[in-house]
């Protein structure tokens, strides 16, 4: 009745806007202070975006499928026993050939330069020496930092590696290349380390055996999925600054 009066009354129009704004007052208030209170607890909750973007490709109907590609892994062979220590050793001698047997390979390459450089330039003997002295400079310059870093562990399996790739020991490269002196002297140096310069690469026997086994997996083009099952990681790549010498044999002139 109370309003019902007042609306008769255009004087009063203005109560009936005042009192319509204070009763909706309130509620708006609490309406916005809930919103601030869920914004908040939404701030604090976020959590910040991680990971990689998947992309995406239209299917034949227009439709968008997402696409990932899952890194590969290794799987096993059945038969395989070995005791924890077994596999700290194996997985020790993969780190290792990861990091020597680039230099094995491109040893290959350098000595096959080095004795047809000698066998089409070298005629004479001295020149021959000059060569092989300015061969070893050059080696000395290219790799004498790489292979300071080396870990004894490393050396030894780059040289069955050497053996494996070119086809000789590393007593018979040493005593080729350089002399008898120099091979004996490096033949006591290794047995200081309990090995033997002279022994052959087997890739039936031993150490030889599992060498081999990388070897045949790193040829195969799939040496990267391999490691990676074994350190969930990417190998690290050795890079080598020349794979070819440059030197040349000086001739004497007459």
């Amino acid at each position: 009745m109370f309003f019902h009066y007042l609306c008769k009354h255009m004087r009063y129009k203005w109560l009936i806007f005042l009192l319509a704004a204070l009763s909706w007052l309130p509620a708006w208030a609490q309406t916005e202070t809930a919103r601030e209170t869920l914004r908040a607890a939404q701030q604090q909750s976020r959590r910040p975006v991680t990971g990689t973007p998947m992309y995406f490709e239209l299917d034949e109907h227009g439709d968008t499928v997402f696409m990932e590609t899952l890194d590969p892994v290794w799987i096993f062979p059945k038969g395989r026993k070995m005791r924890d220590g077994d596999w700290r050793k194996y997985y020790k001698l993969v780190y290792n050939f990861n990091k020597v047997y680039p230099y094995a390979l491109v040893g290959r390459k350098m000595i096959a330069q080095v004795d047809s450089t000698i066998a089409a330039d070298a005629t004479k003997r001295s020149e021959r020496n000059q060569y092989i002295n300015d061969v070893e400079k050059e080696l000395f310059r290219l790799f004498e930092k790489d292979i300071r870093h080396m870990t004894v562990s490393q050396g030894l399996v780059l040289m069955r590696l050497v053996d494996r790739e070119c086809g000789m020991s590393a007593f018979t490269i040493i005593k080729t290349y350089e002399n008898g002196l120099a091979a004996n002297f490096w033949q006591l140096v290794a047995k200081l380390f309990s090995q033997n310069l002279k022994t052959r690469y087997d890739p039936t026997k031993g150490e030889d055996a599992k060498i081999e086994e990388l070897c045949k997996i790193w040829d195969s083009g799939q040496w990267d999925a391999f490691y990676y099952s074994i350190f969930m990681e990417r190998p690290a790549k050795v890079v080598i600054q020349r794979e070819t010498l440059e030197t040349e044999v000086r001739k004497k002139s007459r």
